[in-house]
């Protein structure tokens, strides 16, 4: 479980592809190890993923043929930023909200606006996935945790403060990227709690 709360931005090191999965090396950065082991679940761009190879600045993952296919890690190659958090441990501070790590779907960017000193972006959201976007609501985009602004069909708003654009990989976002989303736990649960109502939402865990 994370909190969409970004830790550090960490640097792809390299890509070794691999019998149809691959294998990634992650530069950590300023991401605390000190207590990261073999077998320990990191989010990298919102996917949850195990350390299986580690050093004093280094984590590697092996990412399955599965994630590949449903998240944006299919994207990145040596040299790309990614997000970076570790998971949430009995006693942490829970900033942003509850996060699984299971990607629901793929959104792109389809509009950047400026809005004083932060800047606006509007999501394509995946028509299975439109229901459970709420207007102030919570999402994750590339693991981190925001606020919706607005929604539309098939689309919603979200506002991004000069503080978050610096510290995730927000600030490369450009139209057409590509990005990992996650909607809100409690809104999916709620929906298959709910006396007479049915669910076509296709749990997607990787």
């Amino acid at each position: 479980m994370f909190t969409g709360i970004i830790a550090a931005i960490g640097q792809v090191t390299s890509v070794t592809p691999s019998g149809g999965d691959m294998r990634l090396k992650v530069a950590t950065q300023k991401l605390d190890l000190s207590d990261v082991s073999l077998g320990d679940s990191i989010a990298i761009n919102g996917v949850c993923l195990t350390v299986v190879e580690l050093d004093e600045a280094h984590v590697s993952f092996d990412v399955s043929k599965e994630s590949l296919e449903r998240t944006a890690l299919s994207q990145i190659a040596a040299g790309s930023a990614v997000n970076l958090e570790k998971a949430l441990a009995v006693g942490d501070r829970l900033g942003g909200h509850m996060v699984s790590g299971h990607v629901d779907g793929l959104g792109k960017v389809l509009q950047l606006t400026p809005s004083a000193r932060s800047v606006q972006f509007r999501i394509e959201v995946p028509a299975n996935l439109e229901r459970y976007v709420a207007e102030k609501g919570s999402i994750t985009i590339d693991g981190v945790s925001l606020t919706v602004n607005q929604v539309g069909p098939g689309w919603f708003d979200i506002n991004i403060i000069p503080h978050t654009m610096q510290e995730t990989i927000i600030k490369e976002y450009n139209v057409g990227t590509m990005v990992n989303l996650e909607v809100d736990l409690i809104a999916r649960y709620l929906e298959r709690l709910l006396p007479g109502q049915s669910s076509d939402f296709v749990n997607e865990t990787l």
